[in-house]
Parts: structure tokens; sequence; C-alpha cells
């Protein structure tokens, strides 16, 4: 697998990741509609000026804005789950794990409220031409996984498995994909999502063909997941790992590398 800054007149070759640029603007959304998911998953729809917005890889980040306690902007990374540019529309889903500016607005999110949202920079694009995906994370990374099991071709494999606080916190996607979901759940498995999620994944043979792992948890549980899956054989340049968080840090994002 390579990657790729997108050329309209380059044949691509196939498992290709395309990175594409996007313009980018600071955009004031006002919500129209919440729902709560899950027991700490809440989905908060918002509409308004959504002209130009580009979003073409499943796990792309947008910013959001929030007023932080000392009278400044606080910013936090999320997947934006689903838009329709046309209607003026997106979603996004907070998972409502700690304290934060984002937690706090979303727990009290209702019709009328108002966000500023801005990007994505750009869209890293993993092609649907793989023979089977592995999608792993907790609940910062079901926003993308979600997105990414109900876009995936009719037929195609793809296995999810998931760190979740309990059974409640279980989500189901519409797809046409062959789906499988695992769910490691901390009040019966234990808290510690490296280890669980481990037993989960050893338990799997890895499919035959050529397949893409993505990963995104706190950093050190994605940094384990990855070095796992490539001692197991899988190639490394087919492995997309972040680290969506780091305990005891406030808004850490990080790529892991080799």
């Amino acid at each position: 697998m390579t990657e790729t800054t997108a050329r309209p007149e380059e044949t691509v070759l196939p498992h290709t990741i395309r990175r594409v640029r996007h313009e980018t603007r600071r955009r004031a959304l006002t919500v129209t509609a919440t729902k709560m998911l899950t027991p700490r998953m809440k989905r908060v729809h918002l509409a308004g000026d959504m002209e130009g917005f580009a979003s073409l890889g499943a796990d792309d980040h947008i910013k959001l804005f929030f007023a932080d306690t000392a009278g400044g902007t606080a910013m936090r990374d999320f997947t934006p789950r689903a838009f329709n540019v046309a209607a003026g529309t997106i979603v996004i889903d907070f998972a409502l794990h700690e304290a934060g500016p984002a937690t706090s607005w979303a727990a009290i999110a209702e019709p009328g409220a108002t966000l500023e949202i801005g990007g994505p920079r750009g869209s890293a694009v993993v092609p649907d031409d793989f023979d089977w995906y592995w999608l792993i994370g907790d609940e910062t990374a079901l926003p993308a996984i979600g997105r990414w099991v109900e876009g995936l071709r009719a037929g195609v494999p793809v296995l999810t498995a998931v760190a979740i606080g309990s059974r409640a916190e279980r989500q189901a996607f519409a797809t046409s994909a062959l789906w499988t979901g695992l769910w490691a759940e901390r009040d019966v498995d234990g808290g510690d999502d490296a280890a669980t999620l481990l037993r989960l994944l050893d338990s799997q043979a890895l499919p035959t063909g050529d397949g893409f792992v993505f990963i995104a948890a706190e950093s050190t549980v994605a940094r384990a997941l990855k070095a796992r899956i490539a001692e197991r054989g899988h190639p490394k340049a087919s492995i997309k790992a972040a680290g969506y968080w780091k305990r005891g840090e406030a808004d850490a994002h990080e790529r892991i590398e080799d």
C-alpha cells in the first residue's frame, strides 16, 4: 500500500491512500436536535452554512471551539459522523466520558444552542478495495468506526473490536458489509483496554488476502494494538493507528508511528 496526494490525471494503484487537502474556515452552527444513543454517547444534529464543507475520510477530524473556564477558547478534535452539504447539516457524536469543555457543552446541549467548527484540513481516503477490514478502538473511535462500517461496499468482511464501559454502550450500524462486532466491556472484562482488546483480537485469525487495520484509542493502547497486529505478520503499511487521547493530557491527538 502506498500513500499519495491526489492528481486527477494519474492512475491510482490498488490500496493507495489518497491525501486530499481542503480549504477551511470556521462555521457557526445551531443545534437542531439531540439524542442519547447510549447512556454515555450523545448525538447532536447541527445546521447552518455548510457550503464548501468536505470530509472524504471516515476518520477525518474537525475542530470544535468551546469557551473555557479562563474566558478563552478551547479546541477539541471530533469526527463528522454524517453531513449533508446541500441541506446544511452535520451530525457529531459525543462520548460523555470525563470532565472537559466538550463533555460539559454536549451534556447540556439542546436545540437552539450554538457551536463553531472548523476543518477538516484534509482527508486520508482509504480505498474500499481491500479484501477485509479490522477497525479497533474505544468509545472515542466509535463515530469513525460507525461511519466506516456504514460506508463499506456490500459483502466485504469487516470486524470491529471496541472497548466500552458496559453492554449498554454497544451500538448497531446499518451496513451492507459483512460486519462482525466484538465488544470488550469494562464492567465485566476489566478496565485494561489494551489487555482486553488484545485478548479479543488474539482469538481471531487474520483473514487471508489484503486487509486494512484501523486503530484509534488512548495513545498507549493504540500503540500496543498496532505492535501486536504487526507481530502477527500484517504489513505495517496497511495499519493506520492514532492516539485519540492521552491519559492525563488535554486535547492530545497523535498518529502512532513505528
